[in-house]
């Protein structure tokens, strides 16, 4: 009987007790997370952190997620919305505007592929969720995981779990999302269309870009200077040629870095007694609405432009129109060469891929600046 008792202390006193249904079925699908990134290499640099904080999110009686713990810390950089910025400093580093800057008009397909924000919305409106917690389930819909964090931080704390992992899963699930909505969209004809190479883009056009950015962005959408701040400063740092490694360190060592916080911080927002709801469910269910929406009009806006331009534009590179940089141009490349092997689309994709970067943030700026939030 001692032997028994001391087993049965020993047992009490391991998490295993406190492990419910619940937490089995979110370790499961960290591990599924996990396996996607690992098995399929869906974008790797995000499942695979999102999917471990998830398993370590639902092993009781750690501590780790505690204020104190040290996922707890971890967290403190989306609570205080120190990531967003830091990630946006990196994707500035390493993107290149001359895809935009060349072609101007192709701007245009931010904005028709960001009207799955808009459906979300209204949908979220219609379920019954305030209008703040409304714009930022919308916000989903722009595919940009850092501003889906940084405007829920602002508008909706309480729905961060569920909407940076329906942000974040959804931009990693992008090359199975995508591709059945374009192909359903678009003829063969169509996908097979080989673009005009763009003029070349000057150096000086490069570094005057993020400065005239910064000024118009600050002063018209104060909301959201933070993040296109940073992201035009790390762009200047790339093209001014004078600041290797700056730039190097911004896109590199400090991008990654910041990538895997932010990622097992995202994941431990998973637990099964807050995550595992209807509400979570709902959040999910439109997310995805948003996705497949924006993609739709990101698509159908192209095809109207190839018709005005007699031809000349893929409608695939529409659906780069969302914000994520650069999965989203990845994408168009990839279904792209599936029908014609000589066709890389991947730098006509980033024009429209870039300015979704813009049309999020501009929508998101609104949105904060109509609520009156800053």
């Amino acid at each position: 009987m001692i032997i028994v008792d001391i087993i049965e202390d020993m047992f009490k006193s391991t998490g295993l007790v406190h492990l419910t249904f619940g937490n089995i079925i979110l370790i499961a699908l960290g591990i599924a997370f996990i396996s996607l990134s690992i098995i399929k290499k869906y974008e790797p640099y995000l499942l695979l952190p999102i999917g471990f904080g998830c398993i370590v999110a639902n092993i009781p009686s750690t501590n780790l997620l505690l204020p104190n713990g040290l996922i707890g810390i971890f967290y403190l950089g989306v609570k205080k919305i120190i990531y967003p910025p830091l990630i946006f400093l990196g994707v500035g580093a390493m993107t290149d505007f001359g895809p935009m800057i060349a072609n101007p008009s192709l701007v245009i397909l931010g904005a028709f592929a960001h009207i799955g924000i808009f459906i979300a919305l209204i949908g979220a409106k219609i379920l019954g969720f305030s209008i703040h917690q409304s714009a930022a389930i919308g916000i989903i819909g722009g595919a940009d995981g850092p501003m889906a964090i940084y405007v829920t931080q602002k508008l909706a704390p309480n729905l961060m779990a569920q909407i940076s992992v329906a942000a974040y899963s959804y931009m990693a699930l992008m090359p199975l999302i995508q591709p059945p909505i374009m192909k359903l969209l678009t003829t063969k004809e169509e996908r097979k269309i080989i673009m005009k190479q763009p003029r070349e883009v000057s150096k000086t056009e490069k570094i005057v870009f993020p400065i005239v950015i910064t000024v118009l962005i600050d002063v018209l959408l104060p909301p959201i200077a933070p993040l296109i701040t940073m992201m035009m400063l790390g762009n200047l740092l790339k093209e001014s040629g004078v600041v290797d490694r700056l730039a190097k360190t911004a896109s590199g060592e400090l991008m990654n870095v910041i990538t895997m916080l932010l990622g097992i911080s995202i994941g431990s927002t998973m637990k099964a007694d807050t995550f595992l709801t209807i509400k979570t469910l709902e959040i999910i269910v439109l997310g995805l609405v948003a996705f497949m929406t924006g993609t739709a009009g990101g698509i159908l806006g192209a095809k109207l432009l190839n018709k005005l331009s007699g031809g000349k534009i893929n409608p695939l590179i529409g659906s780069a129109g969302i914000a994520s940089v650069p999965i989203a141009a990845r994408v168009s490349h990839y279904v792209a060469i599936k029908e014609n092997p000589y066709n890389f689309l991947i730098m006509f994709a980033m024009g429209p891929n870039l300015a979704g970067v813009f049309g999020t943030a501009i929508a998101g700026g609104m949105m904060l600046t109509i609520l009156g939030v800053h």
